[in-house]
């Protein structure tokens, strides 16, 4: 693309970038609606009961048929990955890297059209859209640059005696499972993919029913990259295929992202039998504290954004927001007016920020947290309903919300996902902080200061993983490989490494310590 795109880009004022956005929409209409088999080595079963994906632009348009793999499916695929993982990692490192760089080749020349499915298959707007590819691709790029920089993990050591060679080999733990979400269905599929493969792991990947279509399509450009068919299989299917996956006996790792209650569920007892490195980025209820110095406009715009970006469907999405009391009033009005100017619509079409939710169940969510808010003696201060007018009737679409509940209502702790935040006065920027460590998650958090000593109490303060102060384009959203590690801590991830940053790569490898003496 002429313009990089990543999630902190702003607009989509590009006259190349739009036109080829909507060629891409019309050219892969023909795309849609196929049936897809489970692969395994290679082989496409179909064979098999298939879940229908519909888009939730309109639930009229088919995006595909996926094949529910079987226990024996993923029995055979385990296998299969077992039997070539010797093979792959002989391959070395070098090798390995240099496929990577091919695949991220295909996968930029292809960006418009993998953007245009992803609009589709799971309703994010275009430059959201376009950032999900370009962030896949860039994961591929990033981590053949730091298995470069580390020599493939391989560390020279001390020695006793002339004649005594000692090194450290960092090598692959055998197969490796990732289980991937809807929301990111390209970057959180193929991230984890490639940190498993380039270190020389082979694996097996189970994407969720809603967002198969971008892993199938993951598996498509790392086969014409030339990738042998034993180090990546796709199984297809529900959460009984993905539990059985993840807990089978020889999975020697996994990465899954998704919700808390199932992450600590497989935290827990992946491991019954024998260690695992178990990866578990799971969610979060990103909290935003807005003291009496902050520039509220660039405040205002970025709680905007990372509340109602690509719906709200964020785990890192804006949820809680604590404004310092003399600025409340003010800020709140600020919201309100830019909330009430989003577009909400098809998201396929130029300038509609705010698109579908997933699926009926986020409907009933979001019906749930407006009454909540009524019920506990809140406000609903913009938006607080389901939109059924025209062509938004045959998708899943909501109002951008903003509320204001009780500290005690459970709006202020529930991972919601969808377009929705709330809102309150704090006395100041310690009541802030303190209210938003008072969570169990930790992922993303972020500040609005012109103050410096606010600024480095609120970093040496605040219990999350991906921190951001003043930044406009997205408070707590937006993070970029080589950019912002992207991990969370406490209930939010287990890693303690985020992906897209400089630790990433060492989870997909166990250390062994190497001495010969001649």
């Amino acid at each position: 693309m002429a313009l990089r795109i990543t999630y902190a880009t702003m607009s989509a004022d590009n006259e190349e970038l739009n036109s080829a956005y909507e060629k891409s929409v019309l050219d892969v209409q023909a795309r849609l609606g196929q049936n897809h088999g489970v692969i395994v080595n290679g082989e496409s079963r179909t064979d098999r009961d298939f879940f229908e994906e519909v888009s939730p632009i309109d639930k009229g348009i088919l995006i595909g048929r996926y094949a529910q793999a079987t226990t024996d499916d993923i029995d055979d695929a385990v296998a299969a990955a077992e039997a070539f993982q010797p093979e792959w990692e002989a391959w070395g490192w070098e090798k390995r890297r240099d496929l990577m760089l091919t695949a991220a080749d295909i996968m930029d020349a292809e960006t418009f059209d993998l953007a245009a499915m992803l609009s589709y298959e799971v309703g994010k707007n275009r430059l959201e859209a376009l950032g999900d590819v370009a962030e896949t691709v860039e994961f591929l790029r990033y981590y053949a640059n730091q298995i470069t920089e580390h020599d493939g993990f391989v560390t020279p050591l001390s020695s006793l005696s002339p004649d005594e060679t000692n090194v450290s080999v960092l090598r692959p733990h055998g197969v490796w499972a990732v289980i991937s979400p809807f929301n990111f269905p390209l970057a959180l599929a193929g991230g984890p993919s490639t940190g498993a493969l380039i270190t020389g792991n082979t694996v097996v990947l189970k994407p969720s029913n809603t967002g198969a279509l971008m892993a199938l399509e993951f598996h498509r450009i790392m086969s014409e990259a030339g990738l042998p068919p034993g180090a990546l299989h796709v199984v297809t299917g529900g959460d009984e295929a993905g539990d059985y996956l993840a807990h089978h006996d020889d999975v020697d790792g996994l990465t899954f992202t998704g919700s808390y209650p199932v992450g600590m569920y497989l935290y827990r007892t992946v491991n019954e039998k024998r260690p695992k490195p178990v990866s578990a980025e799971m969610g979060g209820k990103n909290p935003v504290v807005i003291t009496g110095s902050a520039d509220l406009d660039q405040a205002v715009e970025g709680v905007v954004r990372g509340a109602f970006g690509l719906s709200g469907q964020k785990c890192s999405a804006t949820s809680r927001v604590y404004v310092e009391e003399p600025v409340y009033d003010e800020f709140v009005d600020k919201l309100v007016a830019r909330t009430a100017e989003i577009e909400v619509g098809d998201p396929t079409e130029n300038g509609i920020f705010v698109g579908p939710v997933i699926d009926d169940a986020a409907i009933e969510r979001f019906e749930g947290a407006v009454a909540e808010v009524r019920d506990s003696g809140g406000e609903v201060l913009a938006g607080g309903g389901v939109i059924d007018r025209g062509d938004m009737a045959k998708g899943n679409y909501v109002e951008p919300t903003v509320v204001h509940a009780p500290l005690d209502s459970w709006v202020w702790s529930t991972e919601l996902f969808v377009p929705f935040v709330a809102v309150t006065a704090v006395s100041d920027m310690e009541e802030g902080l303190a209210l938003s460590n008072d969570t169990e998650f930790g992922l993303t958090a972020g500040l609005f200061s012109a103050d410096d000593d606010e600024i480095d109490k609120w970093f040496a303060g605040i219990q999350a993983g991906t921190t951001y102060v003043n930044r406009a384009a997205g408070a707590t959203t937006g993070a970029w490989p080589d950019i912002q590690s992207f991990g969370g801590w406490k209930g939010s991830g287990t890693s303690g490494a985020g992906g897209g940053g400089p630790w990433y790569l060492r989870q997909f490898l166990r250390e062994q310590s190497r001495t010969l003496i001649r």
